[in-house]
């Protein structure tokens, strides 16, 4: 069977056209120099060997010869993720999930997750919570089923308002106006900057859920799909625990982890979908 660091048929297809067309020729292999230089790597095994990097959280230097050497691999990961590569892919995936299914756009839901970031010199502070040592905190929204549809990295010490706001303007594609907004009680005073933006924010403590939870048994608080995101995304091995240095560099893995969420949720409900 296909291992959880193995890309899919699926997944693949859905992955190659958007590679940036100037790292590939007509025969989708990648160009190198007339005469020298290693040969030149198999098109799927680039993106295989940088999935494989996020899903395990090695090391590049770790990464197994079978995807290439890294010194070869890491410069396409640098390359796409300032290219916007991930975001695309992301954002395709929401797109062709919006037309064949249909996005969740009544609400949706808010929430930070802090990561320990010990190399990091961009988007980084320190961690209240974890004895002021260097820290990124990762602000997602979600729609309401749980896809995610923005993602805004900014140091650990950043309260979950101010990152509130960015959040909500960076939904990476186009969405209706007048969704409601599902926050925790971290968010209180924020209602009227979400009005602001033309949105309703119920505000609710876990308390409060869970005597709501106690009077009617079948309650689920819309919130805690967000915080089930964060739980995919720690999946990926990569992201929480950060080692990079640029924002950009650990934005790229974050979207990717997006993109294949959303992608991964999406094959299923169209099978037909990519060509054999």
């Amino acid at each position: 069977g296909i291992r959880s660091w193995e890309l899919t048929d699926e997944l693949w297809e859905a992955v190659k056209a958007f590679i940036p067309e100037h790292r590939r020729d007509e025969h989708r292999t990648y160009r190198r120099k007339q005469g020298g230089g290693r040969k030149p790597i198999p098109p799927r095994r680039v993106p295989e060997g940088i999935f494989y990097v996020l899903r395990t959280g090695v090391q590049w230097k770790a990464l197994p010869k079978a995807y290439g050497a890294a010194s070869s691999i890491h410069p396409y990961f640098s390359e796409w993720a300032e290219a916007g590569f991930f975001l695309r892919m992301w954002q395709e995936g929401l797109m062709t999930y919006e037309e064949l299914k249909g996005l969740g756009w009544e609400w949706q839901s808010v929430d930070g997750s802090m990561v320990k970031a010990p190399l990091a010199r961009e988007a980084v502070g320190n961690n209240p919570r974890d004895r002021g040592k260097k820290g990124t905190k990762r602000s997602v929204a979600v729609e309401s089923p749980g896809l995610p549809i923005s993602i805004v990295p900014d140091g650990a010490n950043r309260h979950d308002i101010k990152l509130l706001e960015g959040t909500l303007k960076s939904v990476v594609i186009v969405s209706p106006q007048g969704m409601n907004v599902c926050l925790d009680a971290g968010y209180v005073g924020a209602q009227g900057l979400v009005e602001r933006l033309g949105r309703q924010a119920p505000i609710r403590g876990r308390g409060e859920e869970r005597e709501e939870k106690e009077y009617n048994p079948l309650y689920v608080a819309r919130r805690w799909v967000v915080e089930v995101c964060h739980s995919w995304m720690n999946r990926f091995r990569k992201l929480p625990v950060r080692y990079e240095k640029k924002e950009r560099n650990y934005r790229g893995p974050a979207e990717l982890a997006c993109a294949i969420i959303v992608w991964r949720n999406l094959i299923p409900v169209h099978p037909g979908l990519f060509p054999g």
